[in-house]
């Protein structure tokens, strides 16, 4: 039989609405009840009613990630938000929606507003580049749903997660640098993320300082796809002094400029090196293995979310929290080779 929430009240010695209150999270609840009704819950393994649990608390328990769909939906960088999310909805008895939206659409507006009042949504994670989009932030705001961001370009008053990605692209050009590449190439994202203005911004410091003058030939606009990847590395391919290195500014488009290289008959690493932003599961997929920037997309999607519980809960304002990156050094990388290939011929194999 159906393990019923006045059960659980009954072997532990309370009421039936304090272990209501347990389940809202509520902050009126004496810790150490709490602990108790919650192992009680688990080792008679109680389920409680979604619905129910909302109609007590005037509460839905659910909240939604919006992500643009004109972005690219197969991302694994959204895939990896998701799981994050996901991961505090379940820790916290949360439903989730994950729900696409795109801003170039004249019926917008009326979508959020239907998101908003045929789900009852408690909350939001927006992710680049609505994270900035101020049309839907307004709406939001007047229909009092409170948000967390996915990597703002403004942080005042913000909460969710952010990384400092310009600092982690200087690093990454750095180590290509290191190698002793000065023809590097950058492609780059959607120019209304935030991500791309970071990351080109990482990239010109790192020339800068290298005493390398900007150039723009070697910066060719993407739209963090496989595709657009491969032909921004096309596009690289024809100038009269080919890059030795190219950064892109997601794992997806690094994959592209990987299959565009063998197209043309480049060795990855001994002709090229090529290395991307993130850190996905694609990384590590690829033949060589892409160095790239750890960006912990799973974590952030999860603090995100943790942090807009804090305020559902009532146990906080939420903050804006910053998580660290990392260099991850594989095989697509290595010291600039002393000689190109003919510009439009390929190699011949032995």
């Amino acid at each position: 039989m159906r393990v019923r929430l006045e059960d659980v009240a009954r072997a532990t010695g309370v009421s039936p609405k304090t272990v209501s209150r347990v389940l809202n999270e509520e902050p009126s609840v004496k810790e150490s009840t709490r602990q108790k009704v919650l192992a009680a819950m688990e080792s008679m393994n109680y389920r409680p009613s979604p619905s129910a649990r909302g109609l007590a608390g005037s509460r839905s328990f659910l909240v939604a990630m919006l992500y643009d769909n004109n972005d690219n939906p197969a991302s694994t960088y959204l895939a990896e938000i998701q799981d994050g999310v996901l991961d505090a909805c379940d820790a916290h008895r949360y439903s989730m929606m994950v729900c696409p939206l795109r801003v170039r659409d004249q019926d917008f507006i009326r979508r959020v507003d239907a998101l908003v009042s045929d789900h009852h949504i408690d909350g939001v994670i927006v992710t680049p580049p609505l994270t900035d989009y101020s049309p839907l932030l307004k709406r939001l705001q007047e229909h009092g749903v409170p948000h967390a961001s996915i990597s703002p370009v403004n942080h005042e008053g913000v909460i969710g997660v952010c990384m400092d990605e310009q600092k982690a692209a200087k690093a990454l050009v750095d180590h290509l640098l290191q190698l002793g590449h000065r023809r590097i190439a950058y492609i780059a994202g959607f120019a209304n993320h935030g991500a791309s203005r970071w990351r080109l911004n990482g990239y010109k410091d790192a020339m800068a300082a290298a005493g390398i003058a900007y150039d723009p030939r070697y910066v060719v606009q993407g739209e963090f796809t496989f595709g657009s990847g491969v032909l921004a590395a096309r596009q690289l391919f024809t100038l009269r002094d080919p890059p030795t290195a190219i950064f892109a500014a997601n794992d997806d488009m690094a994959a592209g400029v990987m299959w565009a290289a063998n197209e043309r008959g480049l060795k990855v690493p001994q002709d090229l090196s090529v290395c991307g932003f993130d850190d996905t599961p694609l990384a590590t997929q690829l033949w060589p293995p892409l160095t790239t920037v750890r960006q912990p997309s799973r974590d952030m999607g999860k603090l995100a979310a943790l942090q807009l519980m804090e305020l559902l809960r009532g146990r906080g304002k939420g903050l804006l929290v910053q998580v660290p990156y990392s260099l991850q050094l594989r095989e697509s990388t290595a010291p600039a080779p002393r000689e190109l290939p003919a510009k439009g011929r390929r190699k011949t194999r032995v």
